[in-house]
């Protein structure tokens, strides 16, 4: 099937090319012989015209036009063109000059002054003659039979009206193709037209095979999404815009596939987030039922028994307000959380000292006896200046050392560099409690997850400071991760961009 395609290509190029090239080729030698005929014509009837007007010129100066008829026998009776040239001089209607037979015109005829006639007389003659016996001039030319009845002529008059004369010659081939390039002409036409035939036919063949590879290419690159072309192309000009198609092709191809991944990239995210909200959303109404639920028991106790003793009724209160601060520590939470999704690229950021930062929040924590009998220490040079929003930075330094002094029952927590690069600096929180299970590692940044769920309650915890740290961090450029001290206790290893000549990097 390839073959046949392949030599239909070639013959639907090799056919329209080889007709007009035999079609231009033999047009124009035709056409070349036909000007040539033409040409030919209108020399003869210049000719003419010139023989008539010399005669009338001799009469008009009157002089004896018999040393121009003597030149006419020298050189036209012998050239092979004009040998059967027929010239009659006529004087107030008297033959008094005439070569070769007498021309004897019709009145239409004289009228039309030049054209083509059959009406000759038929006495034969080759001398130039008076009429009236006086000189007569011999001319060296063999008496012919006419075979053809038709003949150029042109008729002229002298400015008077009284001298009239009427010259002739054959209209035959002999006269007309005379001079005219010979039939070997067109052995020179078939041969070359012969040899471009040969050559077109090589070439559309070539060029049949490119036009099969490209629509091979074009067929496969349509049908089959997974087609890669490693196709053979000739080193010329036609190969090199077959490379160059295949090469856009080709980047065509990755440009898409990269969309398509970028799209799935983008769908997934948004899926992820999507999911993420519901999730937070069915978190929250499940997370909302329990404090409000006891608030409302609370409450409910205290209105439907009047008599309560009021040591029993101030416990209900406090537990009630206990459970009111929960959920309003739930309710910041979810506040936080959710303007980290939504706008965390748009948070305002500035130079900060982070020293004085994590100072500033060891001062705070160490008034608010947050972290009760733990202690709270730090290790960061003087000169770590980073871009950051302090506000955010500080409440997730907080989230960490809560988090630490809730769950971890160590005595000690804090904050240190370990390292930077071009780029950031690496911090690590930590704690020398008892840390956390492996398996709990990889679900400490999700949302609501507990380790321990009946204690975090106990203790206030919402399930939503880690994620806040998380979601902080990232808001900020950073990384973070977590994992088990060898030593003891959880080490949060989060990175922070630098600041360098009060540029950031």
């Amino acid at each position: 099937m390839g073959l046949r395609r392949h030599i239909s290509y070639q013959w639907q190029l090799f056919i329209p090319l080889i007709a007009t090239i035999w079609l231009i080729i033999f047009g124009m030698a035709y056409w070349q012989i036909y000007n040539e005929r033409e040409y030919r014509k209108a020399t003869l009837e210049s000719q003419l015209k010139l023989i008539n007007e010399r005669i009338i010129s001799y009469y008009e100066n009157e002089k004896d036009p018999l040393e121009f008829f003597r030149f006419i026998g020298k050189y036209y009776i012998e050239n092979p063109i004009y040998d059967k040239i027929r010239i009659s001089v006529f004087q107030d209607g008297n033959l008094i000059y005439y070569v070769g037979e007498v021309i004897s015109l019709s009145e239409e005829e004289r009228r039309k002054t030049k054209g083509v006639t059959n009406n000759i007389h038929s006495q034969n003659s080759s001398l130039v003659i008076k009429t009236d016996g006086s000189l007569t001039a011999p001319i060296e030319n063999e008496a012919d039979e006419l075979q053809n009845n038709n003949f150029f002529f042109r008729t002229d008059v002298s400015s008077d009206g009284r001298l009239r004369t009427s010259t002739v010659l054959p209209f035959d081939a002999d006269v007309i193709n005379a001079s005219l390039p010979s039939t070997s002409i067109w052995i020179v036409v078939f041969v070359i037209a012969t040899v471009l035939t040969i050559l077109s036919y090589f070439s559309t063949r070539y060029f049949g095979r490119n036009i099969k590879i490209l629509k091979t290419f074009a067929e496969r690159a349509a049908t089959d999404p997974n087609f890669i072309p490693s196709m053979d192309y000739p080193h010329d000009e036609l190969g090199d815009i077959s490379r160059q198609i295949i090469y856009m092709y080709n980047e065509r191809s990755k440009a898409v596939l990269k969309l398509k991944r970028e799209h799935n990239v983008t769908m997934h995210a948004l899926e992820e987030k999507n999911r993420l909200k519901r999730q937070l959303t069915n978190n929250i109404n499940h997370e909302l039922k329990t404090p409000i639920g006891v608030i409302k028991g609370y409450l409910d106790t205290i209105i439907s028994n009047p008599d309560m003793d009021e040591a029993s009724r101030n416990n209900f209160i406090r537990k009630a307000l206990m459970h009111a601060n929960r959920l309003t520590n739930l309710m910041n939470d979810v506040s936080a959380i959710t303007r980290l999704d939504e706008g965390g690229a748009l948070i305002n950021t500035e130079e900060l000292d982070y020293h004085d930062l994590v100072y500033t929040v060891m001062s705070d924590l160490a008034e608010s006896d947050i972290l009760g009998d733990m202690e709270f220490v730090y290790d960061i040079p003087t000169d770590c200046i980073i871009r950051g929003n302090a506000s955010l930075l500080s409440a997730m330094i907080m989230n960490l050392a809560k988090n630490a002094a809730a769950y971890s029952k160590g005595t000690e927590c804090g904050v240190r560099l370990d390292g930077e690069d071009k780029n950031f600096y690496r911090f690590v929180f930590f704690d020398n409690g008892n840390g956390v299970g492996e398996e709990h590692l990889p679900h400490l940044f999700e949302r609501f997850y507990r380790v321990d769920s009946g204690r975090s309650r106990k203790t206030g915890g919402t399930g939503l400071g880690l994620p806040i740290v998380q979601n902080t961090i990232h808001a900020h450029g950073g990384s973070i991760e977590v994992r088990n001290n060898p030593e003891g206790g959880l080490e949060f290893i989060y990175t922070l961009p630098k600041i360098k000549n009060s540029q950031q990097i």
